[in-house]
C-alpha cells in the first residue's frame, strides 16, 4: 500500500523544524554574537514588526480557512478537502510561509543574522521533510485537481 494514501507525514515536522532552527539561532547568538548592519535601527525594527504582524495575520487567515473547510489543521493527518481559497489562492503553504516570515521579522527586530539563517534553513528543511510528502499525499488524494492547482499556485509565494 502506498504510504501517502493514509496521511502525508508520520510526525508534524514543520513546527518542530522551525522551533529547532530558532533555538539553534538563539544559541548561536550567544556563542557567536553578530548583528545585521543597521542604517537606521528604528526602520528595521518597524519593518520587523510589520512583517511579523502580517505573518501572524496570514497564519490566522490560513487556520480560519482550514477550519471553515472542515479539514485537518494537523500536517500529519489525512486531508479531507483540497483547499484552494483564502490564502491558499496565493501560496500552497501559507502556514509555512507565515512561520518563515515571522522568523525573518524577529531577525529584523533583533538584528540577528542567525535568525535570518534559521528562517532560510527551516524553510529548506520543511520543503524537504514535509512539503514534498504532503504534495504526494495531495496528488494521490486529488489527482488532476491538485495538478491544476499546482500549475496556478506557487509553492511558497
Amino acid at each position: 500500500m502506498n504510504a501517502y494514501r493514509a496521511k502525508p507525514l508520520t510526525f508534524p515536522w514543520p513546527p518542530f523544524v522551525y522551533g529547532l532552527f530558532i533555538l539553534l539561532a538563539l544559541v548561536a547568538d550567544q556563542a557567536l554574537p553578530a548583528a545585521l548592519p543597521r542604517l537606521d535601527w528604528a526602520i528595521f525594527w518597524a519593518l520587523g514588526v510589520i512583517l511579523t504582524l502580517g505573518a501572524v495575520w496570514l497564519e490566522i487567515w490560513a487556520l480560519k480557512t482550514l477550519l471553515e473547510s472542515k479539514t485537518t489543521l494537523n500536517p500529519n493527518r489525512r486531508t479531507v478537502h483540497l483547499i484552494t481559497r483564502g490564502p491558499f489562492r496565493f501560496s500552497r503553504n501559507p502556514t509555512y510561509l507565515g512561520y518563515t516570515l515571522i522568523t525573518i521579522g524577529f531577525a529584523l527586530m533583533t538584528g540577528s543574522p542567525w535568525l535570518l539563517v534559521a528562517a532560510f534553513a527551516a524553510a529548506v528543511t520543511t520543503d524537504v521533510v514535509a512539503i514534498r510528502y504532503e504534495e504526494l499525499h495531495l496528488l494521490y488524494r486529488f489527482g488532476c485537481e491538485f495538478e491544476s492547482y499546482c500549475r496556478q499556485t506557487r509553492r511558497w509565494l
